[in-house]
């Protein structure tokens, strides 16, 4: 019998993404579900990238730029950060798994949180590490509680800001606080897919904090805001010393050039930008007033999607809003078993996602 090389894979529980609205429709034979399950931006690209990828697919019998020069430059002057302080990924997905190739050595530990994203699990597994995890505080990342994990053994602490699924916040004090109190030789990751949905002012300006603590990595994406998921681009940004050993182990074409020129006139579209997250305010306090209405506890968020209680389990009720056409997300594999998650839609979207479940209630 033919067995990977390292017992922990064996173990490893795939990754479930989101029901397609393809594979709903033909389970159950029903028109026109919608799907919000997956914090997609429901008005898809930006027309400025739609428009750029058009344009790109004369050069795709091309290999792409393995360095991705010209996104990397516009990218440097948007952030106001060195460009050999960038590196680019197959989604932010995949420098998560390159900073645990180059910093985590089998049998070495990274820390996390309980209820976070499952990513950090699948890939600290897989590369033969443990990964230690301090419980939710009030649904929000519990910095002295992680710290209290760290040991000799610790090689990365990961930080899901704002948290999926909860939707919270680790403010800008305590993750100071915690950053001066943790070994220089530890990294510590704020993945940051949903930043530019953040509105709280204490949101850590992670960018500027990178100039006072080199052992800093900060994580984002083009897959959330900027509507490009299917694309799969993100980057990370983190001092020279991190990112030149990222790219010694980064695939050399791991960015498709049809992805790079998206990301690249997607950046400029601040139109589209404004739109995506006025429209995601705006849902947040509709689908609070009606989860309010409808009696259901739910978390404030400060990201595209938002986590809500129903009584009776979460998968009895994920079924059910399944058979109304709509797709949600259960939150069991989180440990959270009577918890769904919502992405933020388009407001007949929303509107449909309340009437169901005041439906099934």
């Amino acid at each position: 019998m033919i067995k990977p090389a390292r017992k922990e894979i064996e173990s490893l529980t795939p990754y479930v993404p989101g029901k397609p609205i393809e594979e709903l429709e033909r389970e159950l034979g029903i028109r026109k579900a919608i799907k919000l399950a997956s914090n997609e931006n429901p008005f898809g690209p930006s027309p400025r990238a739609r428009r750029a990828l058009a344009r790109s697919l004369a050069g795709i019998n091309r290999y792409p730029d393995g360095s991705c020069f010209i996104l990397k430059r516009a990218l440097s002057a948007a952030l106001r950060v060195p460009e050999d302080w960038i590196v680019f990924g197959n989604g932010s997905n995949e420098i998560i798994e390159l900073l645990v190739r180059t910093f985590l050595k089998p049998g070495s530990e990274a820390v996390t949180s309980e209820s976070t994203f499952l990513v950090y699990d699948l890939v600290v597994q897989a590369a033969g590490g443990k990964l230690r995890k301090a419980p939710l505080k009030n649904f929000t990342y519990d910095l002295p509680a992680l710290r209290s994990l760290v040991t000799r053994k610790t090689s990365l602490v990961f930080i899901a800001n704002p948290n999926n699924p909860t939707g919270t916040i680790v403010r800008e004090q305590e993750l100071v606080r915690f950053l001066r109190g943790l070994p220089k030789n530890i990294l510590v990751v704020m993945d940051e897919a949903y930043a530019e949905f953040a509105t709280d002012r204490a949101y850590p300006r992670s960018l500027k904090l990178l100039s006072r603590f080199p052992n800093l990595v900060a994580l984002r994406t083009f897959s959330k805001v900027y509507g490009l998921a299917g694309l799969r681009i993100g980057y990370g940004v983190a001092r020279p010393e991190v990112t030149d050993f990222l790219n010694r182990v980064r695939q050399p074409f791991n960015v498709s050039s049809v992805a790079q020129a998206a990301a690249g006139a997607a950046l400029t579209d601040t139109p589209f930008l404004k739109k995506t997250t006025a429209n995601n305010r705006r849902g947040l306090q509709f689908l609070y007033r009606g989860f309010k209405r409808l009696g259901l506890r739910y978390v404030p968020t400060q990201a595209n999607f938002v986590l809500f209680e129903v009584p009776g389990g979460g998968d009895k009720y994920y079924q059910l809003l399944l058979r109304e056409g709509v797709i949600v997300r259960p939150m069991g594999g989180y440990r959270l078993p009577d918890w769904l998650r919502a992405t933020v839609g388009l407001p007949r979207e929303n509107a449909r996602l309340i009437q169901a479940l005041k439906k099934i209630l």
